[in-house]
């Protein structure tokens, strides 16, 4: 891809079918991924900004819950289907259906609020931390390793990832312990529409949430046999910030247990306020020695 940003703010254009019987209906592209999977964070994105299009002026997304139902397929579009649960004097409820081939692969529910006043605290961003400026990009990290995912990874993202701890693309450097804290960005700058700035922080949110649970293990993505699929995927977003600045996402994996792992994010701008929080399951399966 010559310019993935640009294919990420494709990705995110729907387009309108004009359906208009019980729910709403959007379609949208997917991008291409080398293991041939819709990218969990772009089905995600595309049903909030699918979502958000029933939603008027003002009211903007605060919530989201998504259940990842079937792996989608990079070379089919996904359709939308929006139903409007619920509209109230201060905030609406959505639920998207992304379907591929008439059956769905995720199911999401989101909610919407106006903005409002009220109590206000936060958990603070870590402090000492490298500056991103001073830690190696993907493709610096992944130099002399020829492989389609490692090219994919260094050079089609719309987002630059740049790992506190070192990043677990072939080893697990700094320790096997279950956190780990990454800065990133979009590789360009993005258009000024703050729901647009929402929906890229969604989809970015999926890029290393997994990690810690693999990293607590020692585990790097090039274990021979590691399968990891994501289970759910759970978002808050507290206050807004522009995704073209740099960003701190803080992780963690409080426990993996039955083939499953939990790992639980947060998402700062790099002055420390509190954009999100993120939590995601996923499955982890490990050939036993």
């Amino acid at each position: 891809m010559s310019d993935p940003l640009s294919g990420l703010l494709d990705t995110l254009d729907l387009a309108d079918t004009g359906a208009r019987t019980s729910e709403d209906i959007f379609t949208g592209p997917t991008q291409w991924m080398p293991h041939g999977r819709v990218f969990g964070g772009q089905v995600l994105a595309q049903s909030l900004v699918a979502a958000q299009r029933t939603i008027g002026e003002g009211r903007h997304p605060h919530s989201m819950h998504g259940y990842f139902l079937r792996p989608g397929d990079i070379d089919e579009p996904i359709t939308f289907s929006v139903d409007r649960i619920h509209d109230g004097r201060s905030f609406s409820t959505r639920r998207t259906q992304a379907y591929q081939r008439g059956l769905p692969i995720l199911s999401m529910i989101a909610s919407f609020q106006d903005e409002d006043t009220g109590l206000d605290h936060q958990i603070d961003m870590p402090a000492d931390l490298p500056e991103p400026e001073s830690l190696p990009t993907a493709a610096e990290s992944l130099e002399g390793f020829d492989h389609p995912i490692a090219r994919s990874w260094s050079n089609d993202r719309a987002f630059d990832l740049r790992y506190v701890e070192g990043p677990l693309y072939l080893s697990v450097e700094g320790g096997s312990v279950p956190h780990q804290a990454v800065w990133l960005k979009t590789v360009g700058t993005m258009p000024d529409d703050p729901d647009l700035h929402r929906a890229a922080l969604v989809y970015a949110s999926d890029f290393s949430i997994q990690e810690s649970v693999l990293r607590a293990h020692g585990l790097p993505w090039v274990t021979p046999g590691l399968k990891v699929a994501s289970l759910d995927h759970a978002m808050w977003l507290h206050r807004f910030g522009r995704v073209d600045e740099w960003m701190l996402y803080v992780q963690e994996s409080p426990t993996a247990v039955g083939g499953r792992g939990l790992s639980q994010g947060r998402v700062y701008r790099r002055d420390g306020v509190l954009m999100a929080t993120v939590a995601q399951e996923i499955t982890v399966r490990v050939p036993k020695a």
